[in-house]
This record gives C-alpha cells, structure tokens and sequence, in this order.
C-alpha cells in the first residue's frame, strides 16, 4: 500500500505533521527556482517510490523552502533539494542535493 507524502502549506503544518507522527520524519526540502524545480522533480519520484518499498518506516514530508522558511531555518537548510531526517524533532541525518534512488537507499539505511 503506497504511502501519502504530506506537502505542508506553511510552518505551523509543517510542525503539526511532525507532531503527530510518531518514528523518523524523511523531510525533503524543493524550491520553486528553474534550477532546483527539475531536480525536486526527481527526487518526487524517488521519495515516492522508496515510500511505498520502507513502508512505515519512515514518514515522508516535502517542503517548499519559500512556504515554510522556519524548518529551512531550523535544520540549517541552505540548498535544494535537501534530504533531513528528522526523530523527536531533531536533525539526525542531512543531505544537499539530488540523490539516485540508490543514493538514497543508501541514506535512509545508514540513519533510519
């Protein structure tokens, strides 16, 4: 059964969606720049994909650097696409750029 990945709106979703989900938190942070669109593009896909293969290992939250400026902030966000594994609301697992499917196995299996 495919997982759901939440797309917060703004700050105050973004931390509701961390607040009621209990285990790890994939947050990907995308841009609406040219540059950072196609890249955030793929990594839909990826994260979409690995979702449905982690199952509930993980939730998946795609945030938009520009609608939610606390969390970019917060976890020290700086480019897009950016992978941030979040547990009990801290950090424990960053990676800036766009990863191969494979990349990001490898990712979520060294920190999940």
């Amino acid at each position: 059964m495919a997982r759901r990945v939440h797309q917060p709106l703004e700050n105050q979703e973004f931390d509701f969606i961390l607040s009621m989900t209990s285990g790890p938190v994939l947050a990907y942070f995308c841009g609406s720049w040219p540059k950072a669109v196609e890249a955030c593009r793929a990594m839909d896909a990826v994260v979409g994909e690995l979702t449905e293969e982690y199952g509930t290992r993980f939730t998946a939250v795609r945030a938009d650097m520009t609608r939610c400026p606390e969390p970019t902030r917060r976890y020290g966000v700086t480019a897009a696409p950016t992978a941030v594994l979040i547990r009990d609301g801290e950090a424990v697992a960053s990676q800036a750029g766009p990863m191969t499917r494979e990349e990001f196995r490898a990712f979520l299996d060294a920190n999940l």
